[in-house]
């Protein structure tokens, strides 16, 4: 499905909407957060080796266990982790942790005082669990470092409940029924985690809010970029529907449309949920072994999937016509259901509402009703599989089921690209997180937060460029949020006062001239910091027109990072001898007298079109209006 806005609007007051954030953002420190690893990707490819482990749920410190990790490991898959040169034993658990990365610690700081956060007096590192298989360990370290703050939009006040440093987990490479592959590279590197109070009462707040803090982390300078470095997680609640947290938001326009798309789940299932209730629907726990009725099917589905296997059934009372019910745009209640066959570790499930379908017949349908006892006015779903893991997803399926009856589960669930959302696994309680007892606590000093430099935001920034470096609001805009805003500034200052090197110009290679190569297909990673100083420099001096720029990073790029001079001689452009341009002018001018005698100065810019089209690229422009005026003057 397309990413069009399909969802209505609604009474947010009405409805009680609330909505939370969480922003997960990776620190660009040089080390990890509790080992000393050097913070950097690598491809799968240069894995050395490989481990392999089962992760088991386990009781806390008091006892307890967290229903998320309890399903999670249903499934019994092998997880596989990839192995790198870079990776220590204390990624993969077999030693303890350093202390926490001083670094990463003083970033957070500074993202603490952009929020107006109060620092815990001592920081306590705890232990979350995690068995999902992201982590070699089971678990992930987290430190509460402040709370208690707030931020400032058009839309009102939003208070921040906390913001913790903690360890980045593994991302998923590959998975099967069996295995789940796993990167151990980004595994532990600093990841701040920002959570506010449910504050925002619509969906255009909840993009307004997420956008300024992602705003205030890129302010410091020291968070990466790119494509998987900020997450965004989503907490939507109704009145008489109930919290769910939306994981994994990687486009910040989406926001507004899932929490769109959430709340109109939330309703259809409430109205399902009136709908089953008045009609006295039920839920028969019985499950029935329906392997033999598919012996001899044509249904190459079935033939697949239940070779050596088995196909277990059951029925649910009053459901007829539900289970294929729209709650999202493309997703229904059968859905819902196949979502949670899925998490224990089956492909899918059947139902009666999409049958007859591929390849069972009518005649095996109604044989298949007739099995399990089903009325015309009941609904028969079925999974085929490994008996032992097929009888746990079929649990999962009637607990879901169950639940269609009662309202909306608490749940955790995966934000799709094109707004809507799939079930991961029911929302993680207290139980999931224990203290590190392979770690002392630290204290933070009053003192020293109250000393510690609040960066400049970046809105700020913009408005300082347009008055310190005279950016129209678009150039300032855009250079700031650009990854290259430190090699503008510093290019700006260098260039002050240069007749040649503006920082417009410098703005314009950087936010216009590169994404319109890039949207060409050239590759630009080529291009390094030397290459625009170098650049600048040759048109600083005069030796390069500023229009010649474009032409030369082409250059450059199509010749795998060749230096700026190589460029210009390639593109055949030479050091102009004034006296010859001088000469070329007073042959335009003496051919265009009449022209100019009736235009005067105005004359200056049409003649300008006849020099450039012989040395654009090889002369500033300005040099050219400038002569043209000055010999045009003379002649009045």
């Amino acid at each position: 499905m397309s990413n069009e806005k399909t969802m209505p609007e609604y009474d947010y007051e009405t409805l009680g909407l609330k909505v939370g954030l969480e922003i997960h953002q990776q620190v660009a420190s040089e080390k990890k957060l509790h080992c000393r690893c050097p913070n950097i990707y690598r491809e799968v490819a240069e894995s050395t080796h490989e481990l392999r482990r089962y992760l088991r749920p386990k009781a806390n410190n008091l006892g307890m266990m967290d229903p998320a990790a309890i399903e999670q490991t249903k499934a019994r898959k092998q997880n596989i982790y990839k192995v790198y040169d870079t990776t220590c034993l204390g990624d993969i658990d077999e030693a303890g942790p350093a202390p926490i990365n001083p670094e990463a610690l003083d970033i957070t700081l500074s993202i603490s005082k952009l929020l107006h956060l109060v620092p815990v007096d001592r920081v306590h590192t705890m232990r979350k669990i995690i068995v999902d298989g992201s982590g070699p360990a089971g678990y992930q370290r987290t430190s509460f470092i402040a709370g208690n703050g707030w931020i400032e939009t058009d839309s009102g006040r939003c208070r921040i409940a906390s913001l913790c440093l903690e360890e980045e987990s593994a991302p998923k490479v590959e998975e099967t029924d069996e295995y789940i592959i796993f990167s151990l590279d980004r595994l532990g590197i600093p990841l701040v985690e920002i959570a506010t109070e449910p504050d925002i009462k619509t969906p255009e707040q909840a993009y307004e809010v997420a956008a300024y803090l992602g705003m205030c982390l890129r302010s410091t300078g020291k968070v990466k970029r790119g494509i998987g470095t900020i997450r965004q997680d989503v907490n939507v609640s109704i009145r008489e529907g109930a919290r769910v947290e939306m994981k994994g938001v990687q486009a910040l326009n989406m926001i507004d449309e899932l929490v769109r798309r959430e709340i109109g789940r939330q309703l259809n299932l409430l109205q399902v949920r009136d709908e089953l209730l008045a009609k006295s629907a039920s839920i028969c726990h019985e499950m029935f072994d329906a392997t033999e009725i598919f012996k001899n099917t044509n249904s190459k589905v079935i033939q697949k999937s239940a070779k050596d296997r088995r196909i277990i059934a059951i029925r649910l009372n009053g459901f007829d016509g539900f289970v294929g019910r729209e709650i999202m745009p493309g997703r229904r209640i059968g859905t819902e259901l196949s979502e949670r066959a899925k998490a224990v570790g089956v492909s899918g499930l059947f139902h009666t509402d999409e049958l007859p379908n591929y390849g069972i017949t009518k005649e095996e349908v109604e044989t298949l009703r007739n099995f399990v006892g089903a009325k015309d006015d009941d609904a028969v779903v079925m999974i085929s599989g490994r008996e032992s893991v097929v009888r746990k997803a079929m649990e999962s399926v009637l607990q879901r089921a169950d639940d269609l009856l009662v309202g909306i589960p608490n749940e955790t669930r995966h934000a799709l690209p094109d707004g809507n959302t799939s079930y991961m696994r029911p929302l993680p309680g207290a139980a999931r997180m224990y203290p590190e007892t392979d770690l002392y606590t630290f204290a933070v000093s009053r003192k020293k937060y109250e000393n510690h430099p609040a960066p400049e935001l970046l809105t700020d920034k913009a408005v300082r460029f347009m008055k310190e470096y005279h950016l129209n609001k678009d150039f300032a805009d855009q250079i700031v949020f650009s990854k290259y805003l430190p090699l503008f500034e510093r290019l700006a200052d260098k260039y002050k006062g240069s007749e040649y090197v503006s920082p417009t110009l410098i703005a314009r290679v950087f936010t216009g001239v590169l994404p319109e190569l890039k949207r060409e297909g050239i590759d630009i990673d080529s291009i390094s910091d030397d290459h625009f100083e170098e650049l600048f420099d040759i048109i600083a001096a005069g030796k390069l027109s500023k229009d010649a720029a474009r032409d030369v990073l082409v250059v450059v790029c199509n010749e795998s990072g060749c230096l700026i001079v190589e460029a210009v001689g390639k593109l055949g452009i030479k050091e102009v001898d004034m006296s010859e341009l001088e000469a070329y002018v007073d042959s335009v001018i003496a051919e265009k007298k009449a022209f100019i005698a009736e235009k005067g100065l105005n004359a200056a810019g049409p003649l300008m079109g006849l020099v450039m089209e012989k040395y654009r690229g090889k002369v500033d422009g300005k040099v050219v209006n400038a002569m043209l005026r000055e010999k045009i003057g003379k002649m009045s």
